[in-house]
């Protein structure tokens, strides 16, 4: 996964929602909880806006343009505007994660 893309380990755990929602306000990013249950996937998804992601418990395995990664709790991933993405809880249970678009 491209460096510049993710970043391992960026909040600490347990996760502090509000931390994160005024880390990403000052990027000017917004910030929303999505739980999954296990197995599910979001494939071939594009947005016209950049996205931020961040897991705040269980996984989830992250493609972008191609490169793919599992994302872990406190892990941050960017994705550009126009990137094909994929999202997959990759977890035996419910993953929750966060995620702001610009």
């Amino acid at each position: 996964m491209d460096k510049d893309l993710l970043v391992k380990a960026k909040f600490p755990t347990p996760i502090d929602h509000d931390a994160v929602a005024s880390d990403w306000a000052a990027r000017g990013y917004g910030c929303h909880l999505f739980v999954d249950p296990p197995g599910q996937k979001w494939l071939g998804f594009v947005h016209d806006t950049n996205e931020l992601v961040m897991v705040t418990e269980g996984l989830l395995e992250v493609s972008v343009n191609g490169q793919t990664t599992v994302l872990e709790p406190g892990d941050e991933i960017f994705i550009p505007r126009h990137g094909v993405h994929d999202v997959i809880n990759r977890s035996g249970g419910v993953t929750r994660w966060l995620y702001g678009y610009d």
